[in-house]
Parts: structure tokens; sequence; C-alpha cells
């Protein structure tokens, strides 16, 4: 059954003031839509909602033709830049404003955590902020004292909880917020970035509630964060905004490898027409491939990878080797490779080399890596080095990634053991 519909969701705001600052505009709207029944000619403009450039109108919308529907019991993720529209279209779903276009609809009771302190009264205690948001969801006095030891133990906050609000800090009004709006029975619970204020040990806990919201108990969740590897975690789909847009929306696992991918091309094989030179050393060719396989084909984590790189030394070196680091889709590097010096003599000779790295199987998880590749070239008292960032970038599909029935393993659960060769060309 689905649990919530959008339906062509548009938000528009006016930069810098409220209304359409001018008597004439308002008389305008007022006159086109209460009197000659048209649409608000102020609809018809209005720039995209990027943050980082300057517009030529002074409308902006937030969000624009947003479409999908959520299933009761499907736990969503939505993800995007700072800027991009994920606030504002849970604040449509809970009611704090309305849409400028579109249509919502939501089946149930909704609890919402949209930022610290939301409908929260400073001055009122933890204990009587708790039956004030009950009430406010429409529960009575009964059905919140029976919640009301569970909610206090859940927030970790019983020592305070008859002390006014306004001197917790952000965190315990967190924990507090977080445990009335999941233990006070929504059958749609939102929750927007705000599991970063928690403690580590808190936000752990709360994803297992959410979890159990969800799973155990056919509820429906829509999480915003920034924090991917709780969305992984806790989400089953994934959706993008981009500038007030939906631009994808799909499986959580793919959507957040494209969501760190950015805007960065995935390019897993470099043929340069005009070779990267440093001082004698030429790099023509370099590239990741499964095992004898096309460059062209789908790569996966059950699959031996080759790493191939060709290159060219116009000058005899005393000593000369390659190393590569290996990195991961939040930059972080994974593990370093080589030919090392034990496979390039002394005196290596001039001329045109194929190396090769075999990576095992089942050593890298799924997603997106790049490569960084450097060349060191040593003379009798003197070391070179030859570097270049993300020369080559490939994506390891997981092959049940589609049912979900293994996550692959960390690099750390396989001892890798390198082939390397070189051959003369």
């Amino acid at each position: 059954m689905t649990a919530i519909e959008f339906e062509n969701i548009s938000k528009q705001y006016r930069l810098g003031l409220v209304s359409t600052r001018t008597l004439s505009h308002d008389l305008n709207r007022w006159w086109q839509t209460s009197v000659l029944r048209r649409e608000d000619p102020y609809l018809k403009i209005g720039d995209t909602n990027d943050r980082a450039t300057r517009g030529d109108s002074e409308y902006v919308w937030a969000l624009r033709d947003i479409n999908f529907n959520v299933e009761q019991g499907d736990v969503v993720g939505i993800i995007g830049k700072n800027g991009a529209g994920k606030s504002t279209l849970l604040k449509l779903l809970s009611k704090v404003t309305t849409p400028t276009t579109g249509t919502i609809r939501a089946r149930g009771r909704i609890a919402s955590l949209l930022e610290v302190g939301t409908g929260f009264h400073g001055e009122m205690t933890g204990r009587e902020n708790i039956y004030l948001n009950g009430a406010i969801m429409g529960m009575t006095k009964q059905e919140i004292d029976r919640k009301l030891d569970e909610i206090v133990d859940f927030s970790g906050c019983e020592r305070y909880i008859d002390t006014p609000v306004k001197r917790y800090s952000s965190g315990m009004t967190v924990r507090l917020g977080f445990a009335v709006a999941a233990h006070l029975d929504p059958e749609i619970l939102v929750v927007d970035e705000v599991l970063a204020v928690g403690d580590a040990e808190f936000q752990k806990k709360a994803i297992g509630k959410m979890q159990d919201i969800s799973h155990g108990e056919g509820r429906t969740v829509l999480f915003v964060s920034h924090n991917m590897t709780a969305v992984k975690s806790l989400c089953k789909r994934g959706v993008i905004l981009q500038n007030g847009l939906l631009v994808a929306d799909g499986g959580v696992d793919e959507v957040v490898t494209r969501y760190l991918r950015g805007s960065n091309e995935i390019d897993n094989h470099k043929l340069f027409d005009s070779p990267i030179n440093h001082k004698g050393f030429e790099l023509l060719e370099m590239g990741v491939r499964k095992r004898n396989g096309e460059w062209n084909d789908v790569m996966r984590m059950d699959q031996e990878l080759e790493v191939v790189i060709r290159y060219r030394l116009n000058k005899r070196y005393p000593k000369f080797w390659i190393t590569m680091h290996m990195k991961n889709e939040q930059g972080n590097k994974v593990f370093s490779f080589g030919g090392g010096k034990q496979l390039l003599s002394d005196n290596h000779p001039i001329g045109e080399f194929v190396q090769t790295c075999i990576i095992p199987a089942n050593y890298l998880n799924w997603g997106n890596y790049a490569i960084d590749f450097m060349a060191f070239v040593h003379n009798p008292g003197v070391d070179d080095l030859m570097a270049e960032d993300d020369v080559v970038s490939f994506t390891l599909a997981n092959r049940e990634l589609a049912i979900g029935a293994w996550m692959g393993k960390e690099p750390g659960d396989v001892t890798p053991q390198f082939e390397f060769t070189e051959e003369r060309v």
C-alpha cells in the first residue's frame, strides 16, 4: 500500500523578503488567481536553486516537479548537497509549510524530527514537552502515560527530565526529541539531519530503533542524512535531490555510489595520445579490467582484476620502479601496490614495457575506486618522482547486489597475493 504520494510538488521562494515585496505584485497575484481564476503569474518565473551562483530572477525554486511514491514500510534515504531541497521536502510533508504547486497525500500519523528543538518549548520541562508533543500528534494522556518510562529511558535524560529544556545541551535535546518521535506510534517517521548532533552511541541506538520501526512494525521512515554509512545501513531505497530537482531514485547502494561519485566521470582505461612525460619516462597507457577481459566489460567483486600499465623509458636509470595507490570513493587510500624493486634489475634497460598487476577476487568491496600513479627513478645521490592523481577510475559491481544478500568483504578480510609481471614490447 502506498503511504506517501508526492505529485508535481514545487516550492518557490522569493529571495530576501516575504511576499512579493511590492503592493502592485500582491494585487496582481490576487487579481489573477482569485478574481480571474488564472494561474499565479509568478509561477512562470524563477531560477534553479543553485546557491553557488548569482541568478537573474528574485524567485528561486527550492523544489521543482517532484514526483515519487513511498510504499508502507519503506525506509527511504533522501540525500543531496546542502541547499538541494531535502529539508524543504520534509517540511512540506510535515505541513510546516505548503507547496506552491502539487499535492502530497500521506496515510497515517506523521512524527517529524526536523531540527534541534523543533516543537519543544524551552520554558517547559522535558516531561511536559513529552506530553505537549504527544498531544500535538493526537495521542491521549493515557497513551503517553504508557510510553513515558520507555521514552525517558531511551533518551538517557532521566536525571534532567524535570528540568526546563532551555537548559539542555543540543545533544540532550535531540535525544529527547527523537525518543518522543519514535515512541509515539507514528505511521510515518520523518527524520532530518539531526542525528549528527548526537554521540556515536546514540546514533547507533537511533538507527536501530528506526530499523525496528520499519522492519518490525511495518512503518514508513524518511531519513535525511549526509552520513552515507548510516543511510546504507538503514535504507533500502535512495533518492537524490540536486538544486531542487529529483535526479535519481533507486536502490540505496546504486544511489549512494552515484552521489559520492558526483560529477567525476568513470574512466577505467586511458590511451594517451600525448604521453605523460617526465625526465625520460613516458606513461603511454593505463587501465583496469577483469583478468584477460575487454576494457568495456563490467567488473565485479568476485572476479580477478588486472591493472595494466604500458610505458617507455628513453634513458637508462640505475634503479626504477612503479608504485600505485588505490583509493575508495571517499578518497581514502585502501592500499598501495606496484612492481617493486625485486622485479626490476639494476640499470633498467631503455625501451617500451607492459607491467601487469593481478588483484585477487573478493579483495575489494563494491563501489568506485581511483588509482594514483607514481614512477620513481634513482640516480646515485638523487631520487626523482613523477606523480599523477586519479589517472584511472573504475566501478566494481556486486554480483548479488540486486537481492542485497551479501555486501561483500572489507579489504582487511583477505590477505592479498598480488601477481606482478613485466614484459618488453
